[in-house]
């Protein structure tokens, strides 16, 4: 049995919107923004804070005025403000800011 033309188009465009939004879909909550492939992250400096993106777990582990030590898909890293990225889990993670109250981190894949 055939399927007319206009219904290909239509099946293969409800296929691309539902990929699309599976992408942007990769984040967990209110503390992160995501576009197609890079997210930032917002987690705040506490005990047991964490987050899911892209995937994968970013917790909280320390931080003073410029390092923060993460828990990234079950790896520790430390970054450094200003550093260049650092693959962890095949994701590329830098540490964009460091407040009293939070720390900013760019994920991307």
């Amino acid at each position: 049995m055939l399927i007319s033309l206009p219904r290909r188009r239509l099946a293969a465009a409800v296929a691309s919107a539902a990929l699309g939004l599976t992408l942007l879909t990769g984040c967990s909550n209110d503390n992160v923004d995501c576009s197609l492939d890079e997210c930032t992250v917002t987690i705040d400096r506490e005990t047991n804070a964490s987050v899911s993106v892209l995937g994968v777990e970013a917790k909280f582990v320390s931080a003073d005025d410029n390092t923060v030590t993460l828990d990234v898909a079950g790896e520790q890293v430390s970054l450094t403000k200003g550093q260049q990225a650092v693959d962890v889990g095949g994701l590329q993670v830098s540490l964009d800011s460091v407040t009293q109250d939070q720390v900013q981190v760019q994920i991307s894949r």
